[in-house]
């Protein structure tokens, strides 16, 4: 038996556009609803949230029966953290803050077996493989990895044709609120140079045979990056849609109240 299908990886590799949501909120309750919303990936943040890889990994159960694919962006390139997330059963994995190509081949590296890489051989007792029932994992896991870099400053940036230039890239995402405080524009990601960088980039990604992403949580934004050519796009998160909807109900019930 062979590892599952990654549909996402098939999604971009074929130049489609699917389209996706932040998970913020670290509740598998709150995923496993997200889960039902009929989006086609979802990213679980290790990031800016405070999950360990045991919170990583109930999500990623959560998701289990999901139309949605799970991703997971880990806090950081640490090999370590990387091999956890893989053996926890994750099959598309983000990387923050990714500047130079070296840092890119490490990361190849990480997400692949001997003899193309060096991830940890461990399967045989990991979710990833049903815990053994995928007898064949450790030969195919290989191909249903996908691995996204995130260039998200101006070094990243500068080094971005060296960085697409590394093979076992599948996508990169192009972290807008980073890159556009690097820029001296901070919470102002529509800023023309900030907008026009993430355009450029957007366009040399797609040029060099790899998808390009993005995170936007406004209608307009959205729009504007699909339109540039994104190709796996997150249209919000999760937590700020909670916190939008409850500031709304309650301005509104209770502005209807004369005391």
């Amino acid at each position: 038996m062979p590892a599952p299908h990654n549909p996402f990886k098939a999604a971009i590799n074929n130049g489609e556009t699917v389209i996706g949501c932040w998970l913020s909120l670290g509740d598998p309750l709150a995923t496993e609803i997200a889960g039902t919303a009929g989006f086609d990936w979802l990213l679980i943040d290790g990031e800016h949230t405070p999950y360990d890889i045991s919170r990583i990994r109930m999500q990623l159960m959560a998701l289990q029966a999901s139309d949605s694919h799970a991703a997971v962006r880990v806090p950081s390139s640490e090999t370590w953290i990387i091999k956890q997330v893989l053996d926890a059963g994750a099959q598309t994995v983000l990387v923050p803050m990714v500047e130079s190509a070296e840092q890119a081949h490490q990361l190849v590296g990480d997400m692949r077996y001997p003899p193309t890489g060096h991830r940890g051989v461990g399967y045989s007792g990991a979710r990833c493989s049903r815990f053994g029932a995928i007898t064949d994992y450790g030969q195919t896991a290989d191909d249903q990895i996908c691995l996204l870099v995130q260039v998200e400053n101006r070094a990243g940036i500068a080094n971005l044709d060296e960085i697409l230039a590394v093979e076992g890239i599948n996508g990169v995402f192009i972290g807008p609120a980073d890159l556009s405080a690097d820029m001296g524009h901070m919470g102002d990601l529509t800023h023309p140079d900030v907008q026009a960088t993430i355009k450029d980039a957007f366009q040399r990604i797609e040029a060099a045979g790899k998808a390009p992403g993005v995170l936007a949580t406004t209608p307009e934004m959205t729009q504007d990056c699909l339109d540039w050519g994104a190709r796996f796009v997150a249209t919000g998160i999760d937590l700020l849609i909670l916190a939008k909807q409850l500031r709304s109900l309650a301005a509104t019930w209770k502005g209807k109240v004369t005391r």
